[in-house]
């Protein structure tokens, strides 16, 4: 494949993300099908399927992509943090804030969070992105999966305003000693 065709090719794939993530808020995560995803995105079913597997596997790149562009955000907001409890911490609320601040994503974590819950606890991408905030020299999956746990209930119960969150993660997440 030349690097036209890579180019291409990565476009369609982003193209029909885009055209999934305007579907997941116009009707919901759990809603639209991969036949309704390919006419939003104007190609074919057989093409929508040459990117992507089934649905899963759409809603896990859709899920990784933002993680990635939110990751990018987090770690720009914490780089020059080096007090591990401090850094985790922000490194919570910048993701928190990220995550609010693109409305497209709401619909993953307001109603039934089901689906979101899944893609936590199923993608590595994302279960490795929360280690490395927690980064110790240990490495705890456990610890991974508590603060995920942690920013999923923030989204789908947020504090009062920003300073009650910030409060209760200083008080209450834990981070590696």
């Amino acid at each position: 494949m030349s690097w036209l065709e890579a180019e291409r090719s990565e476009l369609a794939a982003e193209r029909i993300l885009d055209a999934a993530g305007a579907l997941f808020v116009e009707r919901g995560v759990d809603r639209p099908g991969m036949d309704e995803v390919a006419r939003a995105a104007g190609c074919s079913r057989a093409t929508l399927y040459r990117y992507f597997e089934n649905r899963q596997a759409l809603i896990h790149a859709f899920a990784h992509r933002e993680a990635r562009l939110i990751t990018t955000q987090v770690g720009q907001a914490v780089a020059d943090i080096s007090d591990p409890r401090r850094r985790v911490v922000d490194a919570v609320l910048a993701c928190l804030a990220a995550v609010r601040e693109r409305p497209h994503l709401a619909a993953w974590y307001s109603g039934d969070s089901t689906l979101l819950r899944e893609v936590l606890r199923d993608s590595p991408i994302i279960r490795g992105v929360a280690q490395s905030y927690l980064a110790s020299g240990d490495e705890d999956p456990d610890l991974a999966d508590w603060v995920l746990r942690i920013i999923l209930s923030f989204l789908t119960e947020p504090g009062e305003d920003a300073a009650t969150e910030r409060r209760l993660l200083e008080r209450f997440l834990p981070v590696p000693r």
